[in-house]
């Protein structure tokens, strides 16, 4: 990287350590065995990502991580797991379900306060604007509903400029991105979680087109890391039964089941939950995990259900309908012919024509916003001004074009609507008539989906209505995406969706069995499948918010449509979005140019190694010198016959086992006295990354000259391959474990005991094209 790049991320405040390497190398703390050129992986021109090791998190660039979800089975570990009693076993059982139920209760809550505080807010907006249209104040009723726009979105944009920059988006790349093995810079970090609650209630408060749905499931994942931190020596939680969750592995699971939770949150659809986490979020799955994802999201069900009855007795101010939103269009019966089912497919193609077109927008406007947000928090904070005064002018001026349309007779509300919501807003027409555009322009999004999905009255919209608002909804969810607020992806695409499969139903209603509502469902699905690309997780959301069983066979076709045409055109946007963005996400399936390489064609050198028994200025010496993560540790005479691997270390465990200073003067075996000194949860990860740094110890010269036994800490049994193994079978292999490192031994005698080690970013296509750049990436 070069000096500009490197005073660039110095400028964007994010506190990333950055150091200057020898060799002439520049790298940030990553699992690195080799040196190389690193860049940002920008979403700009001249900037190529060309070794994983930075993202972007949030709005601004920081270092990256791989997890350590492998099993450490070191002398230590052993030692532990043969001490444990039947009573340690039986409270690391029951701390887990007590973990889930807790993330349960908390995502419940956090999205009820949520939904309470948006519907609270915005409605008071609502009826302040409507207010004063009631006194023909136009000017003053814009002025109030603009101003008080401006003032949320502010509010939002300062918290995530400031305080969190990896809570802009809808945090869903960086879940799933951690899930897959790739930690980044305080993507669930206590500060992420305040501002995702606080920027997400501000956001969708001010009427931006963007969801609280997405942001719902980084909260969900940020509640569970918070709680699965396995204590805090900082705030004296050491209680020794939270310790066992001291492990990237077990909090994986947790964040699972925190991301399922933000689902059920979101959408009142807890087993749309518990899919959504194994189709689109978990890398690896089990059915242990499937238990226990399924239990958290029956708790948050129960949760909101409690508190929405409470809410029912008028105690909740503007709550109301609102909220939480679940769309009943359980009244209608879908009784379809084979014309009906051409609309369907029709809607099927529309959405993944559109879906992927939305895609591609969403990619382009990203790295156009990528140059502003680079330059520092203010100009993040002017660009969410200019997008919500922009939002504000179409929400209250496009309604000036839509005719008046007299109120229908015998509607069982009133007509037209005389309160911040419903159905019939006046606007600006005469007595007994309504403007349709108004109705969901100027309302909450959940109020303008149940709208859009309302069967009462199919004369409601006029088609000129629909169009406008689809465009309006289509664009402004791509320019309000990438702008530095919380903002899921979810909310827009249905309402898009809904308006133009309410467009189709209308159009073909008098030929069809199926009512205008369930068309607007349809093309809300179709919309979805076109943009995301889930099928299951969907289907089953999607029912639940309808509470209409009936609707399963169109739902899944014209989700599978949409979804096989979007495909022929580009990735989901979420998997686009974690390229863009740097993540090193690895793939279920190997690329086909790695069926021509070996594991031995990508690992370079210089390998660094370790002794058995190791001088303790050479460690210190190479943890200077590196950020390597894992080093080979090799057993050479006089402790072994031969030079052979003994085993893997990792960077933590030695700076623990340096703290200790249990050395010796001569180069001589001292496990036992190492295992007497420590236990197994003295090497256990510490929460949020914090633990013992290279710059705590106090090592004297004397020392420096010392020996240390590595043998107690090395994991004796690290996963290898030959070096003649594909890369594509590596690759395999190593994401369907979820390695950090993976090492590489030869294939003949009497050569090293290792060639090399294979890490995350050797599988990257960037990495893999740099070395080989005349391969074809497409064979």
């Amino acid at each position: 990287m070069d000096q500009r790049e490197a005073n660039d991320i110095e400028n964007e405040g994010l506190g990333c350590e950055w150091k200057e390497m020898e060799r002439n190398t520049s790298s940030f703390s990553c699992d690195r065995q080799m040196s190389g050129t690193v860049r940002e992986p920008l979403l700009v021109k001249n900037r190529i990502n060309a070794t994983s090791q930075i993202a972007i998190v949030g709005a601004n660039v920081c270092p990256i991580e791989s997890l350590d979800y492998e099993i450490v089975e070191n002398d230590l570990f052993k030692q532990d797991w043969r001490s444990r009693s039947k009573v340690q076993i039986f409270q690391y059982v029951v701390l887990k379900w007590t973990l889930s139920l807790l993330i349960g209760l908390s995502t419940g809550v956090v999205a009820f306060f949520n939904n309470l505080a948006v519907e609270n807010i915005a409605g008071f907006k609502l009826l302040l604007t409507t207010d004063l249209m009631f006194q023909r104040k136009y000017f003053q009723a814009f002025a109030a509903y603009a101003g008080c726009n401006m003032v949320l979105s502010m509010c939002a944009a300062a918290l995530c400029a400031y305080i969190a920059p990896a809570a802009a988006g809808s945090g869903i790349p960086e879940v799933k991105a951690y899930l897959n093995g790739v930690d980044a810079y305080s993507i669930l970090a206590p500060s992420t979680l305040f501002v995702k609650i606080f920027g997400s209630i501000f956001g969708v408060a001010a009427g931006f087109v963007v969801g609280k749905e997405g942001p719902m499931v980084h909260t969900g994942a940020c509640i569970a890391a918070l709680l699965g931190q396995g204590g805090s020596r900082k705030y004296h939680l050491t209680w020794k039964w939270l310790r066992y969750f001291k492990n990237d592995r077990d909090r994986r699971d947790l964040i699972t089941c925190g991301a399922a939770a933000g689902v059920a949150a979101a959408f009142r659809a807890p087993v749309g939950g518990v899919l959504f986490a194994l189709e689109e979020a978990a890398s690896w799955w089990r059915s242990a995990l499937l238990w226990r994802t399924f239990f958290t999201t029956a708790i948050v069900a129960m949760v909101l259900r409690s508190l929405i009855q409470f809410c029912q007795s008028g105690k909740c101010g503007l709550f109301g309908q609102g909220g939480l939103i679940m769309f009943d269009v359980s009244s209608a019966v879908p009784a379809y012919d084979t014309a009906d089912l051409l609309a369907v497919m029709f809607l099927g193609i529309i959405g993944g024509i559109l879906g992927s077109l939305y895609n591609y927008l969403v990619d382009k406007v990203l790295r156009i916003y990528s140059i502003i947000n680079e330059r520092g928090p203010i100009f993040k904070i002017l660009l969410v001004m200019a997008v919500s005064f922009l939002t504000s002018c179409c929400a209250y001026g496009l309604p000036w074009f839509a005719n008046c349309t007299p109120c229908p007779i015998g509607l069982d509300e009133a007509c037209p609507t005389t309160d911040g919501s419903g159905n019939y807003k006046n606007f600006q027409c005469p007595p007994r008539h309504y403007n349709d555009l108004a109705s969901i322009l100027l309302n909450t999004n959940d109020d303008a989906i149940r709208n859009l999905l309302n069967s009462s009255n199919e004369k409601e919209f006029q088609l000129a209505t629909l169009c406008i608002f689809f465009a309006a909804m289509y664009f402004l969810g791509i320019i309000t995406y990438g702008i530095a607020i919380p903002s899921g992806l979810f909310i827009p695409v249905i309402l898009a969706g809904a308006s133009y499969g309410r467009l189709v139903g209308t159009i073909v209603g008098p030929t069809s069995n199926l009512d205008v509502g369930l068309f607007a469902l349809l093309g809300a699905a179709s919309f979805l499948g076109g943009t995301m690309r889930m099928t299951v997780s969907l289907c089953v959301i999607l029912l639940e918010l309808t509470n209409n069983l009936l609707m399963l066979p169109l739902v899944m076709l014209v989700l599978l449509i949409s979804k096989t045409v979007a495909d022929c055109f580009n990735k989901g946007v979420y998997d686009q979005i974690v390229k863009m963005k740097g993540l090193p996400y690895m793939e279920a399936h190997a690329e086909p140019y790695m069926r021509q390489l070996v594991a031995g064609d990508v690992v370079s050198g210089p390998l660094i190694t370790f002794s058995a028994v190791e001088k303790v200025g050479n460690i210190i010496h190479a943890l200077k010198m590196t950020r390597h993560n894992g080093f080979p540790v090799i057993d050479e005479p006089p402790f072994s016959d031969a030079p052979e691997l003994c085993g893997l270390v990792l960077r933590y465990h030695l700076l623990v086992l340096l703290k200790g200073k249990k050395f010796t003067k001569q180069s001589v075996l001292s496990g036992t006295e190492i295992l007497r000194k420590f236990h197994a949860f003295d090497f256990a990860k510490a929460g949020s990354g914090k633990g013992p740094k290279l710059e705590d110890l106090d090592i004297t010269e004397e020392e420096m000259e010392m020996y240390v036994d590595l043998h107690p800490i090395a994991n004796t049994s690290p996963y290898t391959v030959v070096e003649t193994m594909s890369l594509a079978k590596a690759a395999i292999l190593f994401r369907g474990l979820g390695l950090r490192h993976l090492c590489v031994v030869p294939k003949t005698p009497g050569r090293p005991p290792i060639v090399g080690i294979l890490t995350r970013h050797d599988f990257m296509p960037e990495h893999i094209l740099g070395i080989y750049p005349h391969m074809d990436p497409h064979k």
